[in-house]
């Protein structure tokens, strides 16, 4: 913050004044955003899940394929994109604001990191809109009953092997490397109007979505409710964006393959 931003201050009252300076920084704006949802989305389920332990297992049923059902469904699947995919975007919302805060010491006029983080989160809320009415949709097959029995275990299994299987491809490399590299990205497709800003925070949504969309439908398999398997998801998506190193993916599509052939195996054999 520049001596001539502070003087410009100078009329409000102390604690204002302040708080508009925090708020002038792009780097504590886009810290709090990510602290912020993250908390709110874990804080949401975890009172969802003090209340109704049981309440995944009542919406995997048929008889759930409801309404109701689905005004419940969407909260909570939006609520865990919020808390298992915001934290694995942290990298790029703080590059973001990184290169914000030297335009800002420059008396560049830069656009607030809310924006490129409210273009990322309208992506996975859209994710959480589609995985909801998919949620229904496979209730009302009896796909997901917890008293399916064999064919429950053979559709987890089936998702284990379709989430390591594409661990492997072209199209989840192609994104995840744009994951990886939030600075060439800025400088690639730099935007200074609000629009431009929200369009980047879309894009990266894609590339998240792209990278991630079949670990997040493990969470069929799992159990929509499960906080222990959300946090493990979340802790290894993030690492797997923070660290570049490709063998790490391929790691995690060897582990997730021999957990869905593990399960076909042991139903077919039971």
């Amino acid at each position: 913050m520049s001596d001539v931003a502070r003087t410009g201050l100078d009329f409000l009252p102390p604690l204002t004044a302040r708080l508009a300076r925090v708020a002038a920084r792009p780097r504590a704006v886009a810290a709090g955003c990510v602290l912020a949802l993250t908390a709110l989305g874990w804080l949401y389920l975890g009172v969802m899940y003090a209340r109704h332990a049981d309440l995944f297992a009542a919406l995997c049923r048929p008889a759930a394929a409801s309404g109701e059902a689905f005004g419940l469904l969407l909260p909570m699947w939006s609520a865990m994109a919020l808390a298992m995919m915001v934290p694995s975007a942290s990298a790029t919302i703080l590059t973001y604001a990184e290169i914000a805060d030297t335009a800002a010491r420059k008396q560049i006029d830069v656009v607030s990191p809310i924006v490129i983080v409210a273009g990322y989160v309208t992506v996975w809320l859209g994710f959480a809109l589609i995985a909801s009415i998919a949620q229904l949709v496979l209730a009302q097959a009896g796909w997901l009953d917890p008293n399916a029995g064999k064919l429950g275990i053979y559709v987890s299994a089936a998702l284990f092997v379709l989430a390591g299987g594409y661990q492997f491809t072209t199209l989840k490399h192609a994104c995840l490397r744009q994951c990886r590299n939030p600075f060439q990205f800025f400088f690639s497709n730099w935007q200074t109007t609000t629009r431009g800003v929200f369009r980047l925070g879309l894009k990266q949504g894609v590339f998240c979505l792209g990278c991630c969309w079949a670990a997040m439908l493990l969470m069929f398999a799992l159990g929509v409710m499960n906080v222990v398997w959300m946090a493990l998801l979340a802790i290894a998506m993030t690492i797997e964006k923070l660290v570049n190193v490709p063998r790490l993916s391929y790691a995690y599509g060897v582990v997730l393959i021999a957990v869905g052939l593990f399960l076909t195996v042991g139903v077919s054999l039971g």
